[in-house]
């Protein structure tokens, strides 16, 4: 017999699996499976939460620990809450935990692509000729 075989020399050859093993194993899988689904969907709930609490201006996200649980229970299987109505009740029982509210309207979020520059092809000439002379004028030429 070859050196690579030696240690497992004299073991036994593994039992054949009976019925109630994998059962049981697959009961197991089961509920490990139906752990980790629990999990995920808590921590999309906590993730939602957190950002309608951002939108909503919350100061601090530790205000999200005073929701109530219950309020938390999700709406269908599978899916979250509500959260922006929870962020609603949240600021109208306890408007301390979020900034001053402004009457005045809010700004608008820039757009994400940045300005751009146009090129001189684009301009008509009586546009070239003003951007030309600003140009030479911040030059000092």
């Amino acid at each position: 017999m070859s050196d690579e075989f030696a240690e497992h020399e004299g073991l036994p050859d593994a039992p054949p699996a009976a019925p109630e093993d994998w059962q049981a194993r697959a009961m197991a899988a089961e509920q490990a499976m139906e752990a980790l689904r629990r999990e995920h969907a808590e921590r999309l709930r906590r993730a939602e939460l957190r950002i309608e609490a951002v939108k909503a201006g919350m100061i601090d996200l530790d205000g999200l620990r005073l929701i109530d649980p219950a309020a938390m229970v999700p709406a269908a299987e599978g899916v979250a809450p509500d959260a922006a109505a929870l962020m609603v009740q949240l600021r109208r029982d306890k408007p301390w935990l979020f900034g001053a509210s402004s009457s005045s309207s809010t700004a608008s979020v820039p757009r994400a692509d940045p300005p751009r520059a146009r090129h001189a092809t684009e301009l008509s000439e009586a546009e070239w000729r003003a951007a030309r002379a600003e140009l030479l004028r911040r030059a000092g030429g």
